[in-house]
């Protein structure tokens, strides 16, 4: 079946096709962001397709990029909305206290009183700080929790679980016992 997603990491999306000449338009999401081609071959989601990519100049939002194997402008407008991914051994080891957005996704919530509340749907960042989306059981609206050390004291990647200290107010629950 091909590599657990584990052993990868999703680091840009095709934006679409930029030109004639079958380069593509790419957002990087690596925190250097042109280290993107520095990562090897970057396959798409079902691995079914593997590029090696030259940067070939900053454009507004990304860059333009051209991917092997892609010559023409139909075949870079098919490939709008893919995201690439590199092998988790190419990227480079993260300091204490930072974490692929991907490693996220997914883990449980715990209060620090151990009880659950809820489940990272996706990491969004509109500024200064990344906000977790957490999807809390029985809710239908998720809550956005402030991705600091202070609301997030513990990320425990391996055993899949986040503790939070989540501000007064945030949960709808708060305030109700006692």
């Amino acid at each position: 079946m091909g590599q657990d997603m584990h052993d990868r990491v999703c680091v840009g999306a095709i934006a679409g096709a930029f030109g004639v000449k079958g380069e593509v338009r790419l957002k990087s999401f690596c925190a250097e962001p042109s280290a993107i081609a520095d990562y090897g071959p970057l396959c798409t989601e079902d691995g079914a397709q593997s590029f090696n990519l030259e940067i070939t100049r900053a454009v507004k939002g990304g860059f333009a990029v051209q991917l092997s194997g892609v010559t023409g402008k139909e075949e870079a407008d098919a490939l709008r909305g893919r995201r690439l991914f590199a092998d988790r051994s190419a990227l480079p080891d993260l300091p204490t206290d930072e974490y692929y957005h991907a490693d996220l996704i997914g883990l449980t919530v715990l209060d620090t009183g151990g009880a659950e509340l809820g489940q990272v749907r996706t990491v969004l960042n509109h500024g200064a700080t990344d906000l977790l989306e957490i999807a809390v059981p029985g809710m239908s609206d998720t809550v956005l929790l402030p991705f600091t050390l202070q609301a997030v004291p513990t990320v425990d990647i391996a055993a899949g679980r986040i503790v939070a200290d989540p501000p007064d107010g945030l949960w709808p629950d708060d305030g109700d016992a006692g």
